[in-house]
């Protein structure tokens, strides 16, 4: 915040010099470049803020001709100037608004930063001030996972990019392991409703307004397990039998690299998905690949060393993307395991450095990668899978510390993670969180550190004049605090509702045995639930889906509260008391399975609902 502004990021350098401007119609915003057209999104959106806000008419053109008094803004590309690339001038003094940037972007980040201005001013008048801004990170993004069961509507897409837009957000990539309609391969997406070829053109084309890049994102190595459970594949596999175990779980998961089919397959992929981005970029995945060694390639692996033989098919992927006009991007989970083979790597290919808790060592790998010339992002998380509602202090924490280490090591790029492991059961506002704080230290750590999140996500995400939903959202997100034992990547009160997906009848045997959990531990959870969501009755969102966000986060609120009341059950030996709270806890996971349905199809295609339910289904079961 500054002053009475809250603004998201925050600029680096702002400084209000005194008095205002006076919006008044009759004027002109002139766009001042070398290619006018290239700033007229920027400027109709402009425009239609003046109109909308302050009831403020003022025409378009190419020029700031004419007598200066008409002039309301000024819109000027002028390079020579020295602003940094996406970096822009904001000085607004009594006679007009004058926004001068390097590049398009700039303009489009400047009018993103005076739009939020426009909306908190009173009475038509504009506090003077100068701004003078530009980026940490050249690349910022988010990425959205659609192959753990979620694929969001296309109205839903749309909605995410111009909210990440307007936070200066110039990446989304949506991680995709089979939910791309591939013509070669209908049989993989058969029933999961997958983006299309011509969803994926105007996805592409409707970023591409909005200063963002869609990068398409294949995962190619590992993480193949939607694909090789198909008789068609199968033989490409790294384990053949699904009676194998890996840390993954049993059954095929990496495709075998000794096999030429593998490569074969992926660049026929590649084919099909890379034609219908504009993007010279190309997330190829290739992370976790925990079986790879135990199966096919154990020989291979044994004699030349595991990394080796992860490397050599990296390079194959590698020189595939490069024949196809496209810079790759990897995850640099395993190979930062084999610290020797990174020097290697080629000098084109940008490594993704990923890792979720807020102390991950984001400064030893970064500095790694560094070293060795390797160009790299950071990739944190909004800590929302696994969690329901969120893991607010760990994310923050985990955002905060790759902006700050990324920066440190000169990583060209931020790519902000939002996972659905386990059945993708968070609702998409509880990710607005994590995706305004990364926003925020991603444009500028220094200036947004210290982030007013609450102000912010009222303002910018919910909309709430009341200033409750922020508060909801921040406390929702630190419930899993109030359990005392914590988890990695995860939050306890989610981990109990997974345990009967995984051991059935035994899942009250397994809580029992987590250590520090007592019938205490699921009493404070229930207070600290009840605490979180008791400003949301105050909820004055403007948002047309305003009753939506707050039923989800009702359903959020209640699916925590049953992971409590299984927590209380597992500790109870009484079975006169143990049979009525099973009979309560059938019943209300019958009402919240049919709820989850309904909310989910509210934002999200139906493929996946089945998978994803089903979870929830089990949970039913063992007190059913």
């Amino acid at each position: 915040m500054i002053g009475t502004l809250t603004l998201l990021p925050l600029p680096r350098h702002l400084t209000l010099t005194g008095g205002s401007h006076q919006l008044a119609s009759g004027k002109r915003i002139a766009l001042e470049s070398a290619q006018p057209s290239g700033l007229l999104f920027s400027a109709q959106r402009l425009q239609s803020v003046l109109a909308n806000l302050n009831g403020v008419a003022w025409a378009l053109a190419a020029t700031a001709s004419g007598p200066s008094e008409e002039i309301g803004a000024i819109l000027r590309v002028d390079a020579a100037r020295g602003m940094p690339a996406q970096g822009y001038e904001l000085t607004i003094t009594p006679e007009r608004i004058s926004l001068t940037a390097a590049d398009e972007a700039g303009i489009f980040y400047g009018v993103c930063t005076l739009i939020q201005i426009l909306e908190q001013t009173e009475d038509a008048a504009v506090p003077c001030m100068h701004v003078r801004d530009w980026p940490d990170f050249p690349a910022r993004g988010v990425m959205l996972d659609i192959s753990r069961d979620k694929v969001p509507s296309m109205e839903t897409l749309y909605a995410l990019v111009d909210l990440l837009g307007s936070w200066k957000i110039n990446q989304l990539q949506l991680y995709t392991e089979h939910t791309f309609s591939y013509r070669q391969h209908p049989a993989v997406w058969a029933d999961a409703s997958p983006m299309t070829e011509e969803e994926i053109l105007e996805l592409d084309a409707y970023c591409r307004r909005r200063a963002i890049e869609l990068v398409p994102n294949q995962n190619s190595f590992g993480h193949m397990h939607r694909w090789l459970k198909h008789p068609q594949y199968a033989p490409l596999a790294e384990v053949a039998s699904f009676e194998q175990w890996h840390w993954w779980g049993r059954g095929p998961f990496s495709v075998c690299p000794l096999d030429p089919g593998s490569i074969a397959l992926l660049t026929s992929l590649y084919d099909e998905l890379l034609p219908n981005f504009s993007s010279g970029q190309f997330n190829v995945g290739a992370d976790e690949t925990f079986d790879l060694g135990l199966g096919r390639s154990r020989a291979e692996c044994e004699r030349r060393g595991v990394g080796r033989v992860y490397l050599d098919f990296l390079l194959k992927i590698h020189d595939a993307v490069n024949q196809r006009g496209r810079t790759m991007q990897f995850w640099g989970d395993i190979i930062i395991k084999h610290p020797e083979l990174i020097p290697e790597l080629p000098k084109d290919a940008v490594a993704l450095e990923w890792g979720y808790e807020g102390a991950h060592p984001f400064d030893e790998h970064g500095a790694k990668f560094a070293a060795a010339g390797i160009p790299f992002y950071v990739c944190p998380g909004t800590a929302t899978w696994n969690s329901v509602a969120g893991r607010t202090d760990n994310a923050m924490q985990n955002l905060l510390n790759a902006a700050q280490n990324g920066l440190k090591h000169g990583a060209v790029g931020y790519l902000n993670t939002d996972w659905g492991d386990q059945g993708h059961w968070q609702f998409l506002p509880v990710s607005y969180l994590g995706f305004a704080y990364g926003a925020g230290v991603s444009w500028c750590a220094e200036a947004n550190g210290g982030m007013d999140v609450i102000g912010a996500l009222n303002r910018f995400a919910f909309r709430d004049r009341a200033g409750a939903m922020g508060k909801v959202a921040y406390a929702m997100g630190n419930v899993y605090q109030s359990l005392g034992p914590t988890f990695h990547n995860a939050s306890g009160l989610a981990r109990i509702l997974l345990l009967p997906t995984a051991h059935g009848q035994r899942a009250f045997e397994e809580i029992r045995k987590i250590d520090g959990l007592s019938p205490a531990s699921f009493e404070r959870a229930m207070d600290a639930i009840a605490d979180a969501m008791r400003p949301i009755g105050k909820q004055k969102m403007r948002r047309a889906d305003a009753a939506l966000i707050a039923d989800e986060y009702e359903c959020a609120a209640d699916l925590l509260h049953h992971a409590c009341g299984l927590g209380l059950l597992a500790f109870e030996d009484d079975p006169k008391v143990a049979r009525p709270l099973k009979r309560k806890l059938a019943a209300d996971m019958k009402r919240l399975v049919k709820e989850y349905r309904r909310l989910w199809l509210a934002r999200n295609r139906e493929g996946g609902l089945n998978d994803s339910a089903a979870r929830l289904e089990n949970v039913r079961a063992v007190v059913g």
